[in-house]
């Protein structure tokens, strides 16, 4: 099997970056994602629903622009039909219910933290982030200069799942924006 290869290797450079002083955002990419879509047909939801929640050991899977997370991975519903399974593998389904299709190589993971990250984060997408508005296991789907991305709040930060041909000027533009804040590239 070929070794995954970032698309960010070229533009990855790690240390602190713009103002000096303790960094107010932090960017990291997660390397080699596990990212499977799962797609429920229209009258099989239910079903599907309750593969999902097996597929990582949870009561139930997450309703839409939810996350649901545990030992055995995370489910994310990033849109109506469809769920993301994270870090658990393929599951097996039955086709009558839904399909599944490894998203692994298809987008690329970026960790946004710190105490500015949600500001930095508003500049580049149009959502509320406030943590009373978008908290820990919310999802969100928006773009970034037209760019569709999907976006999780984890109890690390902000997740946002990038498409990886766009992956290094998204970076770029991250790292331009979050450098006002001071920035650490971890």
């Amino acid at each position: 099997m070929a070794k995954r290869q970032s698309a960010l290797a070229s533009v990855y450079h790690r240390g602190m970056h713009g103002q000096p002083g303790e960094p107010g955002v932090r960017l990291q990419e997660i390397a080699d994602l596990n990212l499977v879509q799962i797609a429920a047909w229209p009258d099989m939801l239910g079903s599907a629903a309750k593969d999902v929640a097996h597929a990582i050991g949870a009561d139930q899977a997450p309703g839409p622009g939810h996350a649901v997370s545990n030992e055995q991975g995370t489910a994310l519903r990033v849109e109506a039909l469809k769920w993301w399974l994270l870090d658990c593998g393929m599951p097996t389904l039955d086709a009558k219910t839904a399909v599944c299709l490894d998203l692994s190589h298809s987008r690329t993971r970026i960790l946004v933290s710190g105490p500015e990250a949600s500001v930095c984060l508003n500049r580049l997408l149009p959502l509320d982030l406030r943590p009373d508005r978008f908290g820990v296991n919310q999802v969100a789907n928006a773009g970034i200069h037209h760019v569709g991305v999907t976006l999780r709040r984890s109890d690390a930060g902000y997740e946002l799942f990038v498409p990886r041909g766009f992956a290094v000027s998204l970076w770029e533009l991250l790292v331009e924006t979050a450098e006002q804040f001071g920035l650490e590239i971890i």
